[in-house]
């Protein structure tokens, strides 16, 4: 029998509680990196729609860090007492029309809002620890944003046969911090992956170029899949100083030339169900990668070829049915290769596959914000919905930036967690003198790293309750 007596009453009447007291931090935070100054300098959205830019770009950014996913959900800022932490909440059809006076010139605004706001945070924060020093990898992938009905502007069916509207994002991840945002675009359904890549590319190096110091000996290698493997995307990379590391498509030419590999080419390499040997010092696996010389876009005049390195990575085809005892090569292995234009001293071939395969880093980032903000694109208008993704950006930088402030296992953690363990803690806020205390749960399981995250926001708390 149950010791506890039931619940048999329920009021939501207390106005003096708030659900999510870490945007009390994070709030602070958005006011030392000047979010709403940036806005209001470079957003010039028309009518009354756009009065107050600074303040409705602020409510959408803080929504979205406490979990909205759509527009109404932006109602969550004004439960309680959250109009003691947050200046003037706007209400969500407020929001809504604000959005929705937007234009693509008042997106690209908002995108050199997202850009300066990236560098301040990395500048009061260590959101990209060691990009100075070690190297930087920047990662390019799109991804489609399922969307219902046909009211959607720009909707279409694209690679993945499902109807919706197509990001592309550029992150920037170093060896000390996990990855952050610094380039993103909405394109129709149905565009196809490369669409306007060089020009995010040459953004995102740009953001690089500012936010390292002077004199900074980083080396900054591009990352991406076989769709962007095309002159004008390597070469806007190039251009910008990176390297490159594409994957590549098993033409007739690059199977031919894997054909010439010797088998005494091959290094075993750690990969699934990889067993170390200790007395060998190598890696017992089914895995191997050889390399050799490849000049990249032949067809093309002599001034746009690229010289470099085709890695091979070749694994057992388990599928693959022999006749007659007679197995091809390409019915034996399945074969991965990538393009890079690093310099085998700096990268060697089992260093460069591997650096290649964490690529797929920035597929977690897709998922990390399709499990927030971008769950929904909220509006039928296709640039509300560019601003959208653009908000829903900085609030992901937002919300690494404060993690890292936060510390330990977090500062590499995913947004849902993070949101779960700073942001979403209940609080009873109290009023005295002119002064408000927050009153949070006894034994929070993260009080120390919240406490941490707001001591670097705020200052140190005049008592802090043992």
């Amino acid at each position: 029998m149950s010791q506890f007596a039931p619940v048999t009453a329920i009021r939501f009447d207390d106005p003096n509680l708030v659900a999510d007291a870490g945007l009390d931090p994070l709030t602070k935070l958005a006011q030392i990196t000047e979010l709403e100054t940036l806005a209001n300098e470079h957003l010039s959205v028309p009518t009354d729609k756009g009065a107050n830019a600074g303040l409705k770009v602020t409510s959408l950014v803080t929504g979205m860090v406490a979990g909205a996913d759509s527009i109404d959900d932006m109602a969550l800022l004004r439960h309680g007492a959250m109009h003691k932490i947050l200046e003037r909440p706007y209400a969500p059809s407020t929001l809504g029309s604000f959005l929705r006076a937007f234009r693509f010139g008042h997106v690209r605004q908002l995108d050199a809002v997202a850009t300066r706001l990236l560098a301040n945070l990395a500048a009061h924060t260590p959101a990209v620890a060691g990009i100075d020093t070690g190297r930087v990898l920047v990662d390019v992938d799109d991804t489609i944003i399922e969307v219902h009905g046909h009211t959607k502007e720009g909707s279409g069916y694209g690679y993945s046969g499902v109807r919706g509207l197509n990001a592309l994002l550029a992150t920037i991840t170093t060896d000390q911090a996990a990855p952050v945002i610094a380039a993103q675009r909405l394109r129709k359904g149905a565009c196809g992956s490369p669409r306007g890549a060089a020009r995010i590319v040459a953004d995102t190096l740009a953001a690089v170029r500012r936010l390292r110091s002077p004199g900074a000996t980083s080396r900054v290698l591009l990352r991406a899949d076989s769709a962007f493997y095309g002159h004008p995307t390597i070469n806007a990379a190039l251009k910008g100083g990176a390297d490159v590391s594409v994957t590549v498509r098993l033409d007739p030419k690059v199977r031919a030339a894997i054909t010439q590999i010797p088998d005494d080419a091959w290094t075993t390499i750690e990969y699934t169900d990889a067993v170390y040997d200790e007395q060998t010092s190598q890696w017992i696996s089914r895995a191997e990668v050889a390399e050799f010389g490849f000049t990249a876009f032949t067809s093309k005049k002599a001034s746009q070829r690229v010289p470099g390195r085709l890695v091979v990575r070749r694994i057992p085809d388990l599928k693959s049915k022999a006749s007659d005892g007679q197995e091809t090569l390409f019915d034996t292995w399945r074969f991965h290769a990538f393009f890079t234009t690093t310099d085998r001293a700096d990268l060697d071939t089992v260093a460069a596959d591997k650096t290649h395969r964490h690529h797929a880093i920035i597929e977690q980032v897709h998922a990390d914000l399709k499990n927030s903000a971008l769950a929904h694109l909220p509006s039928s208008s296709f640039s509300a919905n560019g601003a959208w993704l653009v908000l829903a950006t900085m609030a992901f930088n937002l919300t690494r930036a404060a993690a890292t402030l936060a510390g330990g296992k977090l500062a590499k953690a995913a947004t849902a967690t993070i949101r779960r363990t700073l942001i979403a803690v209940p609080a009873r806020i109290a009023s005295s003198s002119r002064r408000l205390t927050l009153h949070l749960p006894r034994a929070w399981p993260w009080e120390t790293a919240w406490m941490r995250l707001w001591a670097n926001c705020s200052g140190p708390p005049d008592q802090v309750a043992t």
